[in-house]
Order: C-alpha cells, then sequence, then structure tokens
C-alpha cells in the first residue's frame, strides 16, 4: 500500500502534516476527513529504483524491536506521554533506519492516527500480534500491562532462537569445515595425483575419477552450475510461496525427524502464551483465534486452528478440535477442557505454554545429541570419498612399481 504525504487543517484551521497509508489519493482524503481533518494536498510518496530495492534490505532485529518495547514500557509505567516517550526513545536508537521508522511513527500520532495504526504501516519491524496487543491495549487503557506482556513475549522468543543456535553451532561448523576440506582436496589434490597417474599405463580408480570428473566439471561449467542452483532456489522459493506447495512444505517441517517435533512445539507454545495473554488483555476470543492464525507461520496449524474458531462459534469451545486435530498432546487437550468448564482458559494456556516451553527446552538442550548420528554419518561418507580418490590411486602406483 502507497504512502501519502498530506497536509489539512484540524477543526481549529491548524495546518498538520504527516504521511498515511491509502490505496489512493481519494482513499487519503477519505481517510483524513474520518480522522477530522480538511485536506489541503495529498501527494504520494515515490520511492527511486535503488532506495525500493535498499529497503528490502532493511532489517529491524527482534533484539532491537525487544530494546523499543522494554524502554517505551519504562517511560509509560513512568507516566510519561506517548509522544514524548517515543521521541526519547529515538534519541537512543543506534539503528538509524528503525530510529526514521519511530520518528514517522511520531509523525503520524501527531496527524491524528492512533498509535496501533502508525505501527501497522511498518509491517516489516511491528508484526500482526505486536499491532493488535497495542490495538487492544488503546481500546481498553492498559498500554503500561499489555507492553510488559509484549516485552515478556519477545525476550521468550529471543531465548528460545538463542538457544537453538547454541545448539546447532558445532554441527554447522563441522560441516562447514570438511565442505571446505572435500572443495580443496577436489580442487588442488586430486588434480596432481591424476597428473602423475596420468603417465603409466594404468585406469584410475572410480572415486578418483568420480572427484576429477566433478572438478572438471565445476572448471568448465561453474556457470552453469551457479545457474542451476540459482533456478533451484528460485524454484523452491516459488513451490513454497504457492497455495500448493505451502502446505506440502509446511507438513514436510512437522514430519521431518528431530526439527518436526522441535518445529511444532515451538509453534504450539507460541500459540497457547499468544492467545493467553491476548485473551487476559480483552481481545474477544473469536478476534484472538483469527488473530493467532495467521501468525503461526505453519499453514497446518493455522488451518487447525481455524477448525477451532469455527468450533468456538458454533458454540463447541475449543478442547474438542483440538483433540481432533492430533496437533495437541492429550495433557494439553485436558488442560484446556478445564480451563474452558472453570472460566479460567488464559491461565490454563499460560500453563500449556509453560509445558511447551519446558518440552521444547530439554529438545533444544540435547539438539546435538540428536544431530550427532546424521552429522556422523554425512561426514563419514565425505571422508570416505576423499580417501579412496587420494589413498586408492597410491596403492595402485605401488603395485605398477613393484618388482614382478
Amino acid at each position: 500500500m502507497p504512502n501519502f504525504k498530506y497536509k489539512a487543517r484540524d477543526k481549529f484551521s491548524k495546518l498538520v502534516t504527516g504521511s498515511i497509508a491509502a490505496d489512493s489519493q481519494a482513499d487519503a482524503a477519505k481517510k483524513l476527513t474520518e480522522m477530522g481533518y480538511t485536506p489541503v494536498s495529498i501527494s504520494e510518496v515515490r520511492e527511486l529504483g535503488a532506495d525500493k530495492i535498499l529497503s528490502k534490505y532493511k532489517r529491524v532485529g527482534l533484539e532491537e524491536v525487544s530494546t523499543f518495547t522494554r524502554q517505551l514500557y519504562s517511560l509509560q509505567k513512568a507516566g510519561v506521554p506517548l509522544l514524548s516517550s517515543l521521541e526519547a526513545v529515538s534519541v537512543q536508537m543506534k539503528n538509524q533506519y528503525f530510529k526514521l521508522v519511530i520518528e514517522e511513527i511520531s509523525r503520524d500520532i501527531r496527524g491524528g492516527i492512533s498509535f496501533s495504526e502508525a505501527l501497522k504501516k511498518h509491517t516489516g519491524v511491528f508484526d500482526e500480534v505486536y499491532v493488535n496487543m497495542i490495538k487492544a491495549a488503546e481500546a481498553g487503557g492498559l498500554m503500561v500491562e499489555i507492553l510488559a506482556r509484549l516485552t515478556e513475549l519477545i525476550e521468550q522468543e529471543i531465548d528460545t532462537r538463542a538457544r537453538i543456535k547454541s545448539a546447532t553451532r558445532y554441527p554447522m561448523i563441522a560441516f562447514f569445515v570438511l565442505c571446505v576440506g572435500f572443495l580443496i582436496v577436489v580442487a588442488f589434490v586430486i588434480p596432481r595425483f591424476a597428473s602423475v597417474y596420468s603417465q603409466f599405463n594404468a585406469t584410475l580408480p572410480l572415486p578418483t575419477r568420480i572427484l576429477i570428473g566433478l572438478n572438471l566439471a565445476v572448471q568448465k561449467f561453474w556457470y552453469l552450475f551457479i545457474l542451476i542452483i540459482a533456478a533451484l532456489i528460485f524454484g523452491f522459493r516459488r513451490f513454497v510461496n504457492s497455495n500448493t506447495g505451502r502446505p506440502v512444505w509446511d507438513n514436510f517441517k512437522l514430519k521431518v525427524p528431530v526439527i518436526g517435533p522441535l518445529v511444532e512445539m515451538l509453534v504450539m507454545s507460541r500459540f497457547a502464551r499468544v492467545t493467553a495473554v491476548l485473551l487476559k488483555s480483552g481481545v474477544p476470543i473469536l478476534e484472538v483465534l483469527s488473530l493467532v492464525s495467521g501468525s503461526t507461520g505453519n499453514i497446518i496449524i493455522s488451518r487447525a486452528i481455524e477448525n477451532i474458531k469455527k468450533s468456538v462459534v458454533q458454540g463447541k469451545g475449543m478442547s474438542e478440535p483440538m483433540k481432533v486435530s492430533n496437533l495437541f498432546s492429550p495433557i494439553v487437550v485436558q488442560m484446556v477442557y478445564i480451563g474452558e468448564q472453570s472460566g479460567k482458559v488464559d491461565e490454563l494456556l499460560l500453563s500449556v505454554a509453560d509445558y511447551y516451553d519446558r518440552e521444547s527446552g530439554y529438545m533444544i538442550k540435547n539438539l546435538t545429541t540428536y544431530i550427532e548420528p546424521i552429522l556422523i554419518f554425512v561426514l563419514a561418507t565425505m571422508v570416505l570419498m576423499m580417501a579412496l580418490g587420494i589413498f586408492m590411486p597410491m596403492w595402485n602406483l605401488i603395485r605398477v612399481f613393484k618388482p614382478v
């Protein structure tokens, strides 16, 4: 959706300026009128081609969003006005792109847009859950409480990501080093053996011929390899983002050994915790389920949540469709059922989130142990290939020089 810069008069005839997201100039004028402004001028903000391309690579890390939320929470708790809080946070922000985003949010709020609507214009920084929780805070006057819960959610996700990175660091380094070693052997060692061995009337062993063929193919047709890899990546991304491919890929992520159960636990933990927090914040259950369904990142689980929503609409509750989906463990279904009977669904969902966090934490802690057999098999295959490619010609040369 394009952005439009505007100048308008408020009800006191004071000139205000800012920017607003709209489908067209007419739509922007309509929105300004609904806000109580009289438009003076509206012009679309057009990005140059280079700026548009570069803007796609501007990123705000989750840690920076966490810092922003924590600082905003502290200032709001101290009773500092929202605009003053945003200005104070903006001054301390080191990421220049994020600083510009915060300044634009401040301008939009001055122009009469709500905080949640201003955040919604920056979907690359603030996701749907973040925006809707702020919207709930504005509706219920619970800004301090919601910011505190948002801080907890973001820090929980940061901690989970850090633990996964820590658990997979050793296997990734080991695999990368072996790949580099394999490339060095193929590019420099094997060709020298081939040149020496070609002086004798003997046939090279199959492993050595395979490595030499790989070396020649890379040297002569390297551009084809690049094109094939690029085409595979492009095709894979198109397939994953298509209506047909997305369910297949998401289902594969849930079924693959080791990683699948971990992905499922992390998504379920996020679902339970976000749902509980939104319910505590006063957001209606149907709106909560719609919001959480779109924020899971997995279409298989999103469909299961949509079925839960349909069940709630029909007055049947959440526990039955959770049981039918086979994605939730029996203990979780039982806890949700008890929560529905006691009217404490939000508290029981927090217990569900804690349950999944404990299970996923245990799995992450032992992730290296689970990956080691797979890693050892891959490394052993590559080492065996290199060893046979190097040493078999040497053994054959010894037989060539051995006196009869």
